[in-house]
């Protein structure tokens, strides 16, 4: 019996995470507030009660460490000032307890969870997490130690101050029992495969997006690319014991008119490329029990496929056997990249890149054009420099446009005067240098 109670608490705690995450949305906020004071983040809170004290819990998700040890500044919605009586209760990972006291009374309230300070410079920035403070009045601190049945304030939506600094998805993390639920639900595996799409960068090698908890592990990866693209792809691993020399091994891709995109266009960059001197190598990927391994795989879709669905496969290997099979199905439609879709590098188009076989040769890579040398004169892309004898320049010239987007006929002269030097005495007198012998 009391293994029931425990059963049905733990799926209940499950299921209140779950729904709690899918109602609560995620948004961007440019330029709502000011990030250098308050960080990245915040908490929209909504309280409609009445009294000096509201409660919040929320349930954030958060990657990083010791949130106890960042600061919380609660800000009223209505005045935009920061509220002074706050207090804190558990803080971790997974949520916190928040108490505050509302001031403008029924409104909107915002909790900012990571605010920093730069200690660097400008430009070598170095962000440094605030510590908590206290502020709040004793008097107040003696009704909130003392309050039962608080009003609390509503969780309506977690801001990023952009779209850059969003935790959501791949860095909103799953409870620790939500993952014990998943690990002991696939205990017969090694590992577990979440097929991603390219937008979704796997970032966290501890924790489990919330993501993957929702969906589950899959045995099939779908999308759509371009004729000519540079596609991308990951094959997340979670390894739920030691799993060494992690290969995938890809099959040919066929539409149902027996078209093929070759498996030799299909590549995973972990373990296998190009190296720096245009060498192919390859590399020896290990995973420990618990971790989490992004496999980004690409394909190279030929310019003149047929527009078409192309279905093939991609095997992981563990120690050169066969352990899973991901399906794949890549739906090619009727648009041509010339450049293979680098223009876009958020879809990670340029991945390829890192098997370049450019710049072996001492050679100069179009559009740029070698030095020419005339004499004492050196022309190069746009610009030429003439040299006096004495080795400094006697003339800098520019053809391009004040726009910087083409070129003039004409050039534009930089110095007023060849460059040379002027000795001047302490009395204001220049100094003539004399050649000796």
């Amino acid at each position: 019996m009391q293994m029931k109670i425990k059963l049905l608490t733990f799926l209940f705690l499950l299921t209140g995470f779950a729904a709690y995450s899918q109602q609560v949305p995620y948004t961007n906020c440019p330029n709502c507030w000011l990030p250098d004071s308050l960080g990245n983040h915040r908490v929209v809170l909504e309280f409609n009660g009445t009294g000096k004290i509201a409660k919040a819990i929320i349930k954030w998700r958060r990657r990083d460490n010791d949130p106890q040890n960042k600061r919380i500044i609660v800000e009223d919605g209505t005045t935009h000032q920061k509220i002074i009586n706050i207090k804190t209760g558990t803080l971790n990972r997974e949520y916190g307890e928040i108490y505050f006291e509302p001031v403008s009374g029924k409104g909107i309230y915002y909790v900012y969870y990571m605010p920093y300070k730069n200690e660097g410079r400008s430009n070598y920035p170095k962000g440094v997490y605030l510590k908590p403070e206290n502020t709040a009045a004793a008097d107040w601190l003696k009704m909130a130690d003392a309050g039962n049945d608080l009003p609390s304030a509503a969780v309506k939506e977690f801001q990023s101050i952009d779209a850059f600094n969003s935790f959501y998805p791949m860095e909103v993390i799953a409870t620790k029992d939500e993952t014990t639920h998943l690990v002991e639900s696939h205990k017969a595996y090694k590992f577990l495969v979440f097929p991603e799409d390219r937008l979704n960068s796997i970032r966290m090698e501890n924790d489990l997006p919330e993501r993957w908890i929702d969906r589950g592990p899959q045995d099939t990866f779908t999308g759509e690319a371009a004729k000519g693209e540079n596609f991308a792809f990951q094959l997340g691993i979670y390894a739920l014991q030691n799993l060494d020399n992690v290969k995938i091994k890809f099959s040919d891709l066929k539409s149902q008119s027996g078209q093929v995109i070759k498996a030799q266009n299909i590549f995973c960059i972990n373990t296998n490329g190009v190296a720096y001197d245009a060498n192919l190598l390859t590399k020896t990927v290990n995973v420990a029990a618990c971790k989490i391994q992004a496999m980004w795989c690409g394909i190279d879709v030929p310019k003149n496929a047929v527009p078409a669905t192309y279905a093939g496969k991609a095997t992981v290997l563990i120690n050169g056997e066969p352990a899973k099979e991901i399906r794949l199905s890549i739906t090619v439609n009727n648009n041509v990249l010339a450049d293979g879709g680098v223009n876009e590098p958020w879809k990670m188009t340029r991945l390829k890149w890192l098997n370049s076989t450019l710049a072996q040769q001492n050679a100069v890579i179009a559009p740029y054009t070698p030095l020419l040398v005339r004499g004492h004169t050196i022309s190069l892309l746009g610009r030429k420099v003439v040299l006096n004898n004495d080795g400094f320049p006697k003339q800098i010239q520019t053809f391009f446009t004040q726009e910087m987007t083409g070129y003039s006929k004409l050039p534009n002269d930089l110095l007023t005067e060849p460059i040379h030097f002027h000795f001047t005495k302490t009395d204001g007198k220049n100094m003539t240098l004399k050649k000796r012998a």
